[in-house]
C-alpha cells in the first residue's frame, strides 16, 4: 500500500485532499496541530471523518517542530508528500506576522530537511495566486516574473518556492509547487468571503463588500483542485522534461510550479448575487474601500496544467455555491 504524508490534513484543502488520497486506497498520515486561527472543532470535525478510514493514521503537532517531520518520514516512509499546512490569510498576516514567518517558512524547511534527510518522496507543496502580487498582465503565467508580493503572507509563500527549489536543486529532490486561486466548497475556512457571506445573510447582518465591489476572482471549486493535484501527483518533474516555453519546470532541478485554477474569473458582484440566489435572501452590502495587501483581481493561465494533466476546471459558481450552502445548512443547522 503507498503511503502518503498530507500537512495540514484537518484544514480545509487538507481535508479534501487527503479524503481522496485515502477513498483512492492510499495509507494516509496527516499531520496537523488544530491551531486556534478560526474554531478547531471545525478542524476536529473534518479529522473525525478521516478517522474513518482504517488506513488513516493522525499526528497532532506542529510543523515547525524540529524532529517531528523527520520522525514522521522514517516511522511511515511515504512515496509523497502533500505539504499544505501554513498560516494562512492576507489580512491576519497584517495583524500577527510572526506566524506567518514560524508556520510557512520554518515549518517548510523543516520538511525539507526532513526529504533531504531520508529522499524519495514526491513534494508537492501549496503555494498561492497572491505570489504574483501587483503584476497586471492577466491571465498569470507560471513563467512571468513574481517579486512584487503585496503581503507577508505572500512574501512567505515566494520564500518557500525559492527554498524548495533550492532543495530540488542540491538534494535531487522531486517538487511540484502549487499556486492556488481562490478556493471554496464545502467545510471551507470560516475567515473566507463565502463562508462570512453565507453567515452574516442567515443571520440578518450586512455583508462587507471591499473595493466598492469592484473585484475579479478565480473562483475555484475544491473539487477541481483536488483533482488536479491527484493528477500532478503521478507527475515527477524530471530536468530536460519540459512541455514548451509555457512550462515552469526549472533547468537545474527537478521542480515545477504549476498554476490550480478555473481560469475564468468571476465579478464579486456574481459571486454575490449566486449566494443570495442559493439562500432566497438579498445580501445588505456595506461597501468598503480596498483593504491593505489585497489585489483588485486574479486570473489563471492553466495551460501548463492541461498540457501535464489533459484535466482542466470546469465547475461555475452556480454549482460550487449550492454546494457550500447545503453543507453550511447541514452542518450547522440553518
Amino acid at each position: 500500500m503507498k503511503t502518503a504524508i498530507v500537512t495540514g490534513s484537518a484544514g480545509f484543502i487538507g481535508f479534501h485532499v487527503a479524503r481522496r488520497w485515502l477513498e483512492e486506497g492510499w495509507r494516509v498520515v496527516g499531520i496537523d496541530n488544530f491551531s486556534e486561527y478560526y474554531d478547531p472543532q471545525l478542524k476536529r470535525d473534518r479529522a473525525a471523518i478521516l478517522a474513518r478510514f482504517p488506513n488513516y493514521l493522525e499526528i497532532e503537532g506542529c510543523i515547525e517542530t524540529p524532529g517531528l517531520l523527520r520522525v514522521a518520514f522514517v516511522d511511515h516512509q511515504p512515496t509523497h508528500v502533500i505539504h499544505l499546512a501554513a498560516q494562512a490569510g492576507v489580512r491576519f498576516s497584517i495583524e500577527e506576522p510572526q506566524t506567518y514567518l514560524t508556520s510557512n517558512v520554518q515549518g517548510t524547511f523543516e520538511l525539507l530537511e526532513a526529504a533531504r534527510a531520508y529522499p524519495g518522496a514526491h513534494l508537492l507543496l501549496a503555494s498561492t495566486s497572491s505570489i504574483y502580487g501587483a503584476n497586471d498582465r492577466m491571465p498569470y503565467s507560471e513563467v512571468d516574473k513574481a517579486d512584487t508580493q503585496m503581503s507577508f503572507y505572500a512574501a512567505t509563500k515566494k520564500a518557500t518556492e525559492a527554498m524548495a527549489h533550492s532543495y530540488a536543486h542540491l538534494y535531487g529532490l522531486p517538487v511540484t509547487m502549487f499556486r492556488f486561486f481562490t478556493v471554496y466548497g464545502p467545510w471551507g475556512r470560516p475567515d473566507m468571503a463565502l463562508f462570512k457571506f453565507v453567515k452574516a445573510m442567515l443571520s440578518g447582518a450586512p455583508i462587507d463588500v471591499y473595493n466598492n465591489g469592484e473585484m475579479r476572482r478565480d473562483f475555484t471549486f475544491v473539487d477541481d483542485l483536488v483533482e488536479a493535484v491527484w493528477r500532478l501527483s503521478a507527475i515527477r518533474p524530471e530536468i530536460g522534461d519540459s512541455r514548451g516555453d509555457f512550462d515552469s519546470l526549472s533547468p537545474v532541478a527537478p521542480y515545477r510550479i504549476v498554476n490550480i485554477g478555473k481560469a475564468q474569473p468571476d465579478t464579486l458582484g456574481e459571486f454575490i448575487a449566486q449566494i443570495e440566489q442559493s439562500l432566497g435572501i438579498e445580501a445588505q452590502k456595506n461597501m468598503m474601500p480596498m483593504q491593505p495587501g489585497d489585489v483588485p483581481a486574479t486570473w489563471s493561465n492553466t495551460r501548463l496544467l492541461e498540457a501535464l494533466t489533459r484535466y482542466k476546471a470546469t465547475t461555475g459558481l452556480n454549482f460550487g455555491i449550492p454546494e457550500f450552502v447545503r453543507w453550511y445548512r447541514d452542518y450547522f443547522g440553518r
